[in-house]
Protein backbone atom coordinates (compact mmCIF):
# COMPACT_ATOMS: atom_id res chain seq x y z
CA UNK A 1 0.00 0.00 0.00
CA UNK A 2 2.72 2.30 0.57
CA UNK A 3 4.56 1.60 -2.89
CA UNK A 4 1.12 2.58 -4.38
CA UNK A 5 0.30 5.41 -2.30
CA UNK A 6 4.39 7.16 -3.08
CA UNK A 7 3.73 5.86 -6.65
CA UNK A 8 0.48 8.02 -6.82
CA UNK A 9 2.47 11.40 -5.21
CA UNK A 10 5.01 10.50 -7.63
CA UNK A 11 2.89 11.10 -10.50
CA UNK A 12 0.76 14.16 -8.89
CA UNK A 13 4.26 16.16 -7.81
CA UNK A 14 5.57 15.40 -11.44
CA UNK A 15 1.73 16.47 -13.23
CA UNK A 16 1.95 19.64 -11.06
CA UNK A 17 5.39 20.31 -11.55
CA UNK A 18 5.43 20.38 -15.20
CA UNK A 19 1.88 22.38 -14.96
CA UNK A 20 4.28 24.97 -12.86
CA UNK A 21 6.69 25.07 -15.83
CA UNK A 22 4.14 26.13 -18.37
CA UNK A 23 3.46 28.71 -16.22
CA UNK A 24 5.20 31.24 -18.82
CA UNK A 25 2.45 33.47 -18.66
CA UNK A 26 1.76 36.16 -15.75
CA UNK A 27 -1.43 37.65 -15.47
CA UNK A 28 -0.80 40.05 -12.79
CA UNK A 29 2.63 41.61 -14.48
CA UNK A 30 2.89 45.27 -15.36
CA UNK A 31 3.26 44.25 -19.14
CA UNK A 32 4.32 48.15 -19.75
CA UNK A 33 7.05 48.01 -17.34
CA UNK A 34 8.36 44.78 -18.36
CA UNK A 35 8.70 45.48 -22.09
CA UNK A 36 9.89 48.88 -21.42
CA UNK A 37 12.62 47.02 -19.23
CA UNK A 38 13.31 44.39 -22.31
CA UNK A 39 13.80 47.00 -24.64
CA UNK A 40 16.04 49.06 -22.42
CA UNK A 41 17.96 44.96 -22.00
CA UNK A 42 17.70 44.78 -25.30
CA UNK A 43 19.33 47.93 -26.76
CA UNK A 44 22.40 47.65 -24.14
CA UNK A 45 22.33 44.10 -25.11
CA UNK A 46 22.11 45.43 -29.57
CA UNK A 47 19.49 42.27 -29.34
CA UNK A 48 15.80 42.83 -30.97
CA UNK A 49 12.58 42.03 -28.31
CA UNK A 50 11.05 39.13 -29.03
CA UNK A 51 7.14 39.05 -27.45
CA UNK A 52 5.38 36.40 -27.34
CA UNK A 53 1.66 36.92 -26.99
CA UNK A 54 -0.79 34.18 -25.70
CA UNK A 55 -1.43 32.87 -22.57
CA UNK A 56 -1.02 30.12 -20.13
CA UNK A 57 -4.52 28.61 -21.25
CA UNK A 58 -2.73 28.30 -25.14
CA UNK A 59 -1.27 24.84 -25.64
CA UNK A 60 0.47 25.87 -28.46
CA UNK A 61 1.82 28.64 -26.15
CA UNK A 62 3.31 26.49 -23.97
CA UNK A 63 4.39 23.94 -27.11
CA UNK A 64 6.21 27.02 -29.18
CA UNK A 65 8.42 27.61 -25.64
CA UNK A 66 9.23 23.56 -25.36
CA UNK A 67 10.42 23.37 -29.04
CA UNK A 68 12.49 26.59 -29.03
CA UNK A 69 14.12 25.23 -25.92
CA UNK A 70 14.68 21.65 -27.01
CA UNK A 71 16.07 22.65 -30.33
CA UNK A 72 19.99 23.99 -29.21
CA UNK A 73 20.24 25.74 -32.47
CA UNK A 74 16.73 27.90 -32.27
CA UNK A 75 17.68 28.26 -28.38
CA UNK A 76 21.01 29.80 -29.89
CA UNK A 77 19.37 32.23 -32.20
CA UNK A 78 17.20 33.48 -30.05
CA UNK A 79 19.40 33.96 -27.06
CA UNK A 80 21.99 35.71 -29.12
CA UNK A 81 19.39 37.60 -30.74
CA UNK A 82 16.55 38.62 -28.48
CA UNK A 83 15.13 39.19 -25.38
CA UNK A 84 12.01 37.09 -24.81
CA UNK A 85 9.16 38.09 -23.26
CA UNK A 86 5.65 36.31 -22.46
CA UNK A 87 3.36 39.09 -23.24
CA UNK A 88 -0.09 38.14 -21.39
CA UNK A 89 -3.59 37.95 -22.91
CA UNK A 90 -6.13 36.01 -20.78
CA UNK A 91 -9.29 36.76 -19.26
CA UNK A 92 -7.48 37.62 -16.47
CA UNK A 93 -5.97 40.47 -18.03
CA UNK A 94 -5.98 41.41 -21.98
CA UNK A 95 -3.72 43.76 -21.83
CA UNK A 96 -6.08 45.64 -24.34
CA UNK A 97 -3.97 49.08 -24.21
CA UNK A 98 -0.76 47.50 -24.90
CA UNK A 99 -2.23 44.94 -27.77
CA UNK A 100 -3.67 48.03 -29.30
CA UNK A 101 -0.44 49.80 -29.21
CA UNK A 102 0.90 47.19 -31.02
CA UNK A 103 -1.33 47.42 -33.65
CA UNK A 104 -4.13 44.39 -32.75
CA UNK A 105 -2.03 41.26 -33.44
CA UNK A 106 -4.22 39.20 -31.48
CA UNK A 107 -6.31 38.96 -34.79
CA UNK A 108 -3.81 36.23 -35.84
CA UNK A 109 -4.61 34.45 -33.14
CA UNK A 110 -2.37 32.57 -29.97
CA UNK A 111 0.10 32.55 -29.61
CA UNK A 112 1.59 35.95 -32.00
CA UNK A 113 5.03 37.49 -32.16
CA UNK A 114 5.76 41.11 -32.35
CA UNK A 115 9.82 41.93 -32.76
CA UNK A 116 10.59 45.35 -31.23
CA UNK A 117 13.64 47.33 -32.42
CA UNK A 118 15.98 48.35 -30.03
CA UNK A 119 14.23 51.51 -29.45
CA UNK A 120 10.69 49.91 -28.82
CA UNK A 121 9.42 50.44 -32.42
CA UNK A 122 7.04 47.21 -33.80
CA UNK A 123 9.21 45.81 -36.70
CA UNK A 124 7.40 42.63 -37.15
CA UNK A 125 4.77 41.16 -36.47
CA UNK A 126 4.13 37.25 -37.13
CA UNK A 127 1.15 35.16 -37.37
CA UNK A 128 2.40 31.35 -36.03
CA UNK A 129 0.51 29.54 -38.21
CA UNK A 130 3.01 30.14 -40.40
CA UNK A 131 5.61 28.23 -38.61
CA UNK A 132 3.31 25.12 -37.35
CA UNK A 133 5.05 22.01 -38.78
CA UNK A 134 1.05 20.90 -39.78
CA UNK A 135 0.77 18.61 -37.17
CA UNK A 136 1.26 19.61 -33.41
CA UNK A 137 4.25 21.13 -33.24
CA UNK A 138 6.29 23.66 -34.80
CA UNK A 139 8.57 23.81 -38.25
CA UNK A 140 12.52 23.91 -37.20
CA UNK A 141 12.90 25.30 -40.63
CA UNK A 142 10.45 28.24 -40.81
CA UNK A 143 11.13 28.80 -36.89
CA UNK A 144 15.11 29.08 -37.49
CA UNK A 145 14.22 31.12 -40.47
CA UNK A 146 11.49 33.45 -39.15
CA UNK A 147 14.44 34.11 -35.95
CA UNK A 148 17.39 34.69 -38.27
CA UNK A 149 15.86 36.87 -41.02
CA UNK A 150 14.00 39.14 -38.11
CA UNK A 151 17.12 39.50 -35.91
CA UNK A 152 19.69 42.69 -35.50
CA UNK A 153 21.94 40.94 -37.72
CA UNK A 154 19.85 40.70 -40.86
CA UNK A 155 18.72 44.11 -40.15
CA UNK A 156 21.71 45.54 -40.14
CA UNK A 157 22.22 48.44 -43.49
CA UNK A 158 26.17 46.96 -43.44
CA UNK A 159 25.13 43.59 -44.27
CA UNK A 160 23.87 45.01 -47.43
CA UNK A 161 26.76 47.65 -48.17
CA UNK A 162 24.85 50.64 -46.97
Amino acid sequence: MKLLFSLLLGITVSIQSKAQDTKLYNPAADAEKDIAAAIKKAKAENKYVLLQGGGNWCSWCIEFARFCKADKKIDSVINASYVWYHFNWSKENENKKLFAKYGYPQRFGFPVFIILDGDGKRIHTQNSEYLEDGKKSYDKNKVQAFLEMWSPNALNPKMYGD
